[in-house]
């Protein structure tokens, strides 16, 4: 059995080899599509203020968190060997946390809407699909197989094993209104061949298990992630809720007042925001940044050693079956804090004026170069354009690989206008 698409051969199981979950991480570190991150949005505009986070220091800190979140667990199950085989090493976490943002495109998810309005019919456009598209094809370590990483790191980051045609809704057309196209949790469409190679030594049943959707609510979704991803996407939410918090709060984005009523007012009683909120009120909202910086850290050091792993009963395998999740009373404490942040800053007027600008942009670029190619493509992109069967998405990877400086170098380029 193949560990890497490549060819290398070790078998798939609990213990990847620390050698080759290094060799992972470090072909992920040294890619073009991380270095780039330094440079894409992940809440406010890159280039508008030197202190708030980017793409690359969110993933370098859902990385850290995710380290330690596997560190508490060994200890925590050190004697369970069912669970505790199956935790990751810090080269596999790490790996899978560094790579969990590689396909966003520029100007975060309003660059996500308008690539999925120019894919609708062409396969679609999600971030987590561009990310497995990245590693397993336009990564520059391999020539058919892109950074060619692990098995196991490529089931980690898939946080929606479901196709895009398979969730997207077939009532949409292009006369509808751009905010229609948010695209569904998924992978594209071109991908099938990799997600088939990622779970074929499952058995057939958790494999039809693993890819089942989910239709209950009226909106097609996935349902089930490894176990891997369960501890990424803790590592993620716990940053985006405590460290974009503590953007927020430096910038002077969110008041005491919007906290108390939005946070305070709605929290648990024994959750620490209530038992300890002299601290948390005090250190948060003070001028001095080591005092934030305290109490962030503490927020981290009470969710982290929370976290549990449960068995969900429904597949064979531990690597599918396990998952790392957070009781019901502090998952409550973490999801105040990520409205919080959505409310008051992802929805806030200036970050939806630069996501529709960004939009824009993104809109006018795909246009063009889609009417153009031979002026407008380089000649390496433009040999694959030639030779692909779905030439769109050659554009569709162009454009999401751009940084947002570059996009908006490109369009001022193009339409000689301020952007």
């Amino acid at each position: 059995m193949h560990q890497r698409r490549s060819g290398k051969t070790t078998p798939f199981n609990a213990a990847t080899p620390d050698s080759d979950a290094q060799r992972d991480r470090a072909r992920i570190i040294h890619s073009s599509a991380f270095r780039r991150l330094q440079s894409k949005t992940q809440v406010l505009g890159v280039g508008d203020n030197d202190f708030y986070r980017t793409r690359l220091t969110h993933s370098m800190e859902v990385a850290q968190i995710g380290s330690g979140i596997c560190e508490h667990l060994k200890q925590k199950y050190a004697n369970n060997l069912t669970v505790s085989q199956q935790i990751p090493s810090f080269f596999q976490i790490e790996a899978t946390c560094l790579a969990h943002d590689l396909g966003h495109p520029p100007f975060g998810h309003g660059g996500e809407v308008a690539l999925n309005y120019h894919m609708f019919g062409y396969g679609g456009f999600e971030g987590n699909g561009q990310t497995l598209r990245i590693l397993s094809k336009l990564g520059e370590y391999s020539d058919k197989h892109g950074l060619d990483v692990t098995r196991r790191t490529l089931l980690g980051v898939l946080k929606y094993p479901v196709m895009h045609s398979e969730v997207q809704s077939t009532e949409l057309g292009h006369d509808a209104p751009l905010p229609a196209f948010k695209p569904p949790k998924s992978i594209h469409d071109d991908e099938e061949d990799v997600i088939n190679w990622i779970l074929s030594e499952f058995s057939p049943q958790d494999r039809d298990t693993f890819r089942a959707i989910d239709d209950q609510s009226g909106k097609r979704r996935a349902q089930f992630k490894a176990f891997d991803t369960s501890i990424m996407e803790l590592a993620d939410d716990i940053s985006y809720g405590v460290h974009d918090l503590e953007d927020a709060l430096a910038l002077g984005l969110v008041t005491e007042r919007q906290w108390r009523e939005d946070v305070l007012q709605q929290a648990h009683e024994d959750s620490p925001l209530i038992t300890d909120g002299k601290f948390y009120n005090d250190k948060l909202f003070s001028p001095d940044s080591r005092d934030r910086k305290h109490a962030i850290s503490k927020l981290i050091g009470y969710l982290v050693p929370q976290i549990v792993v449960e068995r969900q009963q429904q597949f064979e395998h531990p690597q599918l079956d396990l998952q790392a999740t957070l009781p019901a009373d502090v998952e409550h404490t973490l999801e105040l804090l990520k409205r919080f942040v959505f409310k008051h800053v992802i929805r806030s007027a200036d970050v939806k004026a630069m996501e529709f600008k960004g939009q824009r942009i993104i809109m006018a670029l795909f246009e063009a170069l889609s009417d153009a190619p031979e002026q407008l493509l380089q000649p390496s992109t433009l040999q694959k354009y030639q030779q692909a069967t779905n030439p769109k998405r050659v554009i569709c990877d162009y454009i999401s690989g751009m940084t947002d400086h570059y996009a908006r170098k490109q369009f001022n380029q193009l339409f000689g206008t301020g952007a």
